[in-house]
């Protein structure tokens, strides 16, 4: 191991498991003036981008019929806690597509996931 890993060993979270497809709540904590509060982002997980300490992942809803996606940088401190909701069984690792549909259409399917 580097020196690098080695230093990144330390600032590594632990995060459950998750795959695109994915439903999860995800903790945030926000700051506003001089008071910190959680906010509850939960959404479809559309991508996963890894990389030991600078892995992120994309996390879309859609909020008052407007798509909104958000990226997480998956070690980050202001996260407080990730839970993954349900599971889906998608063929791809990028779930961009889902960009393009709507209403019934933008649904997963309920699956195993495969471990």
């Amino acid at each position: 191991m580097g020196a690098i890993e080695l230093v990144e060993q330390s600032q590594l979270a632990e995060r459950p498991a998750m795959r695109s497809g994915d439903t999860v709540r995800v903790h945030v904590k926000v700051r506003e003036g001089d008071k910190e509060r959680i906010q509850v982002f939960e959404g479809v997980v559309i991508g996963v981008h890894r990389g030991g300490t600078r892995a992120s992942f994309t996390v879309r809803k859609v909020s008052f019929g407007q798509g909104v996606e958000r990226i997480f940088p998956l070690h980050s401190p202001t996260i407080q806690k990730v839970e993954v909701t349900r599971s889906a069984k998608v063929r791809r690792a990028k779930l961009y597509y889902l960009r393009d549909l709507k209403g019934k259409a933008a649904r997963m399917r309920e699956g195993q996931k495969a471990e």
